[in-house]
């Protein structure tokens, strides 16, 4: 059997030319969706708003709750003719203040950190937020009366 040949040219994509084409589809795909993109960087800027909002208005509220609370609770625990079940529900509530109260800076610092990810496209800032984020929603959850 005769040696084979090298008189037949081979045809070759050069690796470059495949990695350009890549990186032109990837850059055409971001184009097409970079409107989508960016309206979810505006929602989620929105909310965080929103959110803080939220929190600055539940905080107010939670601290004159709070404060009220402490003056009535001492007098409301001397008086006979309050049934347990009132008192324990003024206990809870107290105790619910206390804890939005508590954890005010946390969140604050989380929301603000959130927001100035967004603002300035930081992904390994978000990224790490991301953590964060969902220890605090577990904290605000465990908050929420059962």
């Amino acid at each position: 059997m005769p040696a084979p040949t090298k008189t037949t040219t081979q045809q070759y994509t050069p690796f470059s030319r495949k990695l350009t084409g890549s990186l032109d589809q990837i850059s055409k795909t971001i184009q097409e969706n970079a409107r989508v993109i960016d309206m979810i960087k505006e929602v989620a800027l929105e909310l965080t708003t929103s959110i803080s909002t939220m929190h600055a208005l539940t905080v107010k509220y939670a601290g004159i709750a709070n404060a009220i609370l402490d003056g009535l609770l001492p007098i409301v625990r001397g008086l006979p003719i309050i049934p347990k079940k009132v008192m324990e529900m003024l206990v809870n509530l107290e105790s619910i203040t206390q804890k939005i109260i508590d954890n005010q800076a946390e969140t604050t610092r989380t929301i603000n950190d959130v927001k100035v990810g967004l603002t300035t496209g930081d992904v390994t800032k978000l990224q790490g937020l991301n953590d964060e984020l969902q220890t605090l929603t577990k904290t605000l959850a465990s908050i929420l009366p059962k």
